[in-house]
């Protein structure tokens, strides 16, 4: 196993060849930031973010999770940590009747320790091998799926990956080099977002 990546498929749903996928950040964009996360009782949901991934569930398009942790290179906890953590996300998550396909995560980097020192890992946002390491795992349509986020990096991500959209949390719209950025700020904001879902991103 690498020693810097986590890829874990939760469950056994079996979706469409060629499918799109909602893409989600995980830490700011699920759960509210709370710095490096390392005790599952700090995990608070964000309001906003269970009606989406709920959404894609009834749509039958599958919901992976793409989050770095930088955490882990640098020394402020391990993976059985994030595990734990992970763990009541999804827990909160399936609370809220939502539930997560798949969870991949990078712990590589510039200002880690050790083997984890790597500067620019392919599978670290914002490059795009977490979501193509997806993509081929699943046979998922990038160029259809989108991703949420609260960073650039995240939306970044997905555009070097194929996809057209994105929504970013907190943030502001754009669209650049074919790479539509809508805000996530409001409950206008989710509608946009639970349509695009509801549409199978069409």
């Amino acid at each position: 196993m690498d020693p810097g990546l986590w890829i874990e498929r939760i469950g056994a749903k079996v979706f469409p060849a060629n499918t799109p996928a909602l893409f989600l950040d995980r830490d700011g964009t699920i759960n509210v930031d709370t710095g490096y996360p390392d005790d599952p009782a700090d995990i608070v949901l964000r309001n906003d973010i269970a009606p989406a991934i709920v959404a894609a569930n009834g749509a039958n398009i599958p919901v992976v999770v793409v989050t770095n942790q930088s955490g882990i290179a640098r020394g402020y906890f391990g993976w059985d940590e994030f595990a734990l953590v992970n763990g009541r996300v999804l827990e909160l998550l399936a609370d809220s009747g939502a539930c997560v396909d798949m969870v991949l995560a990078c712990a590589y980097h510039d200002a880690g320790a050790g083997p984890l020192t790597v500067a620019s890992h392919p599978m670290r946002k914002p490059n795009p091998g977490m979501l193509i390491e997806a993509a081929k795992r699943l046979g998922l349509d990038l160029k259809r799926s989108l991703i949420v986020g609260d960073k650039p990096a995240d939306m970044e991500a997905g555009r070097r990956a194929g996809l057209r959209r994105g929504w970013l949390v907190d943030g502001r719209g754009s669209d650049e080099a074919g790479f539509v950025i809508s805000p996530l700020n409001d409950s206008s904001d989710l509608s946009g977002l639970l349509a695009a879902i509801e549409s199978k991103f069409n």
